[in-house]
């Protein structure tokens, strides 16, 4: 009976949570008016590095899926899958009067800017084609194919020493005082369950290096100005082996042959997915690592929101993009329901709908919206009456109106709050 009501309690939070969007209550129609959206969008379904001699070929005696895409890149069904949400977003928008179906709007009105990679150009491709199917949107991108663009690039604008002794303190606060330790140790089941799935012992690494598991205390983290926060140990190889899984899980109709073999359930699907959640969050998510990382994005989507021709900016980035955003901004933890990956997940939108009120004061709505895992699997044909899944997003510190908005001026002041933290940082 328990189990059954617990169930039930998510459908509900999944479905109230789904209200925010096409089905809001009329009298919230009467009250606002959408003025503006700014997405900033992981990619989504892409082929992990799986090739011959890569690290994940190493680890493992099974083979991987056989990818759609090379290495890295979007795949068939993230290309659909994409397409299914630009449609979605195109049916919302056009019932919230923000659009007229099949318009064709300017240049000023409209902005899909991207990461200089092929699975975010892709994916803004795949998403202006469903959202504005005759408007041959351009795709923004600043850099050669393959080179990454600074404002996406999760990369340290600055680091000195006086900076790293505030982020290791920072990162050595994690798990309630206990720091990687404590992290590695609540991994030591979820480290046993992956090298048991893999077959670690068995593998070409067993066989070269030695490695047949992954150790809880090994993990080393470096922080050098230009470059993305690195890490070495177990956790960093644990979490490609954790990347693939989940996106052979996206791909691979058998569940249990995505898990090459091993009968996982619900939960240890979640379990594997959990490393990666874990790895982003100790490498993107201490303060000032967030304010570091995410600066660019920071001074980028807050000046979006104020454009007043302005109304859709699509950014597609990466998941590390969304973690240091939402950490800059202080939002407070939170836990996706039907999903594996309680973050970010594969595709998922971090979005900031601009409402005005009858007298003109504007709100934003600050949400994470993204395909259920079912609806990435099955890929589910997405529409007003079954929408994507719709997570309201908390900032510590600031309440939200009745309705769930911020008002606009406040939401300002956080994000300065951030920037200003950056430039605090560089003059320690």
């Amino acid at each position: 009976m328990a189990h059954k009501l617990k169930i039930i309690a998510v459908l509900l939070l999944l479905h109230v949570s789904c209200l925010l969007y096409a089905q809001r209550p009329e009298t919230f129609r009467n009250d606002y008016t959408l003025k503006e959206v700014v997405v900033l969008s992981r990619h989504n379904i892409r082929s992990p590095l799986s090739g011959n001699g890569s690290a994940l070929a190493k680890m493992t005696p099974h083979p991987w899926f056989a990818w759609t895409s090379g290495p890295s890149e979007l795949s068939l069904r993230g290309g659909e899958l994409e397409t299914m949400m630009g449609q979605y977003f195109r049916k919302w928008l056009v019932h919230e009067k923000l659009f007229g179906e099949n318009d064709i709007p300017s240049s000023k009105e409209v902005r899909f800017y991207t990461n200089s990679l092929q699975r975010t150009i892709a994916t803004a491709q795949y998403f202006s084609s469903g959202m504005l199917p005759v408007a041959n949107v351009k795709i923004e991108y600043h850099y050669p194919l393959n080179q990454m663009d600074p404002v996406f690039n999760p990369q340290l604008t600055f680091a000195n020493d006086a900076w790293r002794k505030v982020a290791f303190a920072q990162i050595d606060a994690m798990d309630n005082g206990k720091g990687l330790k404590g992290i590695g140790e609540s991994l030591s089941g979820t480290f046993a369950l992956l090298a048991d799935i893999l077959d670690l012992k068995n593998s070409e690494l067993a066989k070269t290096e030695g490695r047949t598991s992954f150790n809880a205390y090994d993990t080393q983290i470096t922080l050098d100005a230009y470059k993305e926060p690195t890490m070495k140990g177990s956790l960093r190889l644990a979490n490609q082996a954790s990347d693939a899984f989940i996106l052979q899980y996206y791909e691979e109709p058998d569940t249990t042959a995505a898990s090459f073999g091993y009968p996982l359930t619900p939960a240890q699907w979640e379990q594997i997915a959990a490393i990666k959640d874990i790895y982003g969050d100790v490498l993107f998510t201490a303060p000032a690592v967030a304010v570091n990382v995410a600066h660019p994005l920071l001074k980028l989507i807050k000046k979006e929101l104020s454009l007043k021709k302005r109304k859709f900016t699509f950014l597609c980035g990466h998941d590390s993009n969304i973690g240091s955003l939402l950490a800059a901004l202080e939002a407070k933890p939170y836990s996706l329901p039907q999903s594996i990956e309680k973050k970010t997940p594969i595709g998922s939108k971090l979005v900031f709908s601009k409402w005005a009120d009858k007298n003109g004061n504007e709100f934003v709505s600050l949400d994470l919206m993204y395909q259920t895992a079912d609806q990435l699997r099955e890929r589910t044909p997405l529409s007003l009456d079954n929408p994507p899944a719709v997570f309201p997003l908390e900032l510590e510190n600031m309440t939200p109106n009745k309705d769930g908005l911020y008002p606009l001026k406040e939401l300002n002041e956080r994000f300065d709050k951030a920037i200003r933290a950056y430039k605090d940082l560089r003059k320690l």
